[in-house]
């Protein structure tokens, strides 16, 4: 697999960081472990699943780069759906990045995932302040500033860091 697509090396994290330096750091640290995670196996592997679950590593690296999109670009930026999300079948299939990612191969789905992380890197250091609302709203017309959709995110990888723990483990027996 391209290497260019592998983890970035981990760094230490500031001890007394302004209040945006922490939120890129801890959203930065979180990618890095997701990416660890799921990094290194073949596209079989990526494919498998643990216990009853039908989760694969797979189908959380394809849903991350869906989250860092529809959060630093669709919502926040206010643009468009990218491929191969603007077409996907949500109306058919709600879970759809989840169940086609078996048909990706690994280097297509970590260039997808790398990809929209290196862009919303970039959102984030052009964005006016953490204070800055996004262009789109939720269902009740509210907006969210930059701070809690970072918040937002760090929970999300938090949780998919714990998925991808155990089925990384029950796929090598390699663990966090």
């Amino acid at each position: 697999m391209d290497e260019s697509l592998a983890p970035p090396s981990r760094f230490a994290l500031d001890r007394t960081p302004s209040e945006i330096t922490a939120l890129v750091e801890f959203l930065d640290i979180h990618r890095i472990e997701f990416h660890e995670r799921v990094w290194g196996l073949n596209d079989d592997q990526l494919r498998q699943t643990a216990a009853a679950s039908d989760l694969t590593l797979g189908a959380l690296v394809k849903h991350m780069a869906l989250v860092e999109h529809s959060w630093f670009e669709h919502r926040f930026l206010g643009m468009d759906e990218r491929e191969p999300w603007a077409s996907a079948p949500w109306d058919d299939d709600p879970d759809w990045e989840l169940t086609t990612a078996a048909h990706d191969t690994g280097e297509e789905l970590f260039r997808l995932y790398v990809d929209a992380c290196n862009r919303c890197r970039d959102v984030i250091a052009n964005a006016e302040s953490l204070d800055q609302l996004s262009v789109r709203t939720d269902n009740n017309d509210k907006p969210w500033n930059l701070r809690w959709i970072m918040l937002h995110m760090i929970e999300e990888y938090a949780r998919h860091c714990g998925h991808a723990d155990l089925i990384r483990e029950s796929i090598d027996g390699v663990s966090g």
